[in-house]
């Protein structure tokens, strides 16, 4: 893959990258189409399919993660993507069990990575930015496009980038949904039957926060969130882990909620947990 991207950017052709860890829907799709829009006809399009381990607590479903790589490459096929890159954890992680010998070496944004998915999930952006900043210097993008319902993890990605002088534009394209509104996400699969009418509680609950902004114009931050948990409860297997109201580009938390914050909020139905974000 390295070898290929430098004999595309001495041809002069632009290389836009998508990362994802498989089992795509129409979202990814939309995000390779964003990727093929800014590099051109002539550039170059590379989805990267990896589930990668590091981002993954010991708790977590690595091992249940839904996979299909026949079905991914036919739909990338379709898409028109020049290039799938699908790794071997051996490969990303040489020896990362051997010490002192093995992969040891991290990215670890410090600043926004400590709230919400980071809050819940604490190692789980240090595998991200690792894994991330691993696939720039293989692919050597000139753009990365991500999707914007993992918010988080995008500002995380630009602050990365940002800091240490990456050589690539991250492009944050707009959540795709279900007729419902329940947000796209390969972990859906898990939701069977009553459970995935449930999961549209998350939409709901955004849907209530933006009339409560829209009816008020400012409103307390708390008394938004204890609606939130209110209209959560209310579903019968659903379990909200956290709601916060933010600035989207700092991520600190608001105590006044007005036009322009951001909502983001995760929740488990049953066993599945679920996140979501808007503009409110």
């Amino acid at each position: 893959m390295q070898r290929l991207a430098k004999k595309w950017r001495r041809a002069g052709e632009d290389i836009g990258l998508v990362p994802t860890m498989g089992y795509l829907h129409e979202g990814h799709l939309s995000l390779a189409r964003a990727a093929r829009k800014r590099v051109g006809k002539r550039g170059r399009v590379v989805v990267s399919i990896y589930v990668n381990p590091t981002q993954f607590a010991p708790t977590e479903d690595f091992s249940k993660y839904p996979r299909d790589l026949k079905r991914d490459l036919k739909l990338l096929r379709e898409c028109g993507v020049d290039v799938v890159f699908t790794p071997k954890d051996a490969e990303m992680y040489p020896d990362r069990s051997a010490v002192p010998t093995g992969f040891s070496t991290y990215v670890i944004e410090e600043n926004l990575s400590q709230r919400m998915e980071g809050a819940s999930r604490p190692a789980h952006f240090r595998g991200v930015t690792t894994v991330v900043a691993k696939l720039f210097n293989i692919v050597r993008p000139d753009v990365a496009v991500f999707g914007q319902k993992d918010f988080q993890q995008a500002a995380i990605i630009q602050r990365m980038v940002r800091d240490l002088d990456f050589p690539v534009r991250i492009i944050v394209a707009p959540t795709v949904r279900e007729a419902d509104g329940l947000a796209m996400s390969s972990r859906n699969k898990y939701l069977e039957d009553d459970l995935r009418r449930q999961a549209t509680v998350l939409r709901r609950a955004i849907d209530m926060a933006r009339a409560a902004v829209k009816k008020s114009r400012k409103i307390s931050a708390a008394e938004l969130k204890a609606n939130v948990e209110k209209i959560i409860e209310s579903v019968p297997d659903a379990r909200l882990d956290y709601v916060e109201f933010f600035d989207p580009e700092t991520l600190v938390p608001v105590t006044e909620v007005s036009g322009g914050v951001q909502m983001a909020l995760a929740v488990f139905v049953g066993k599945t947990r679920l996140i979501d974000n808007e503009r409110l």
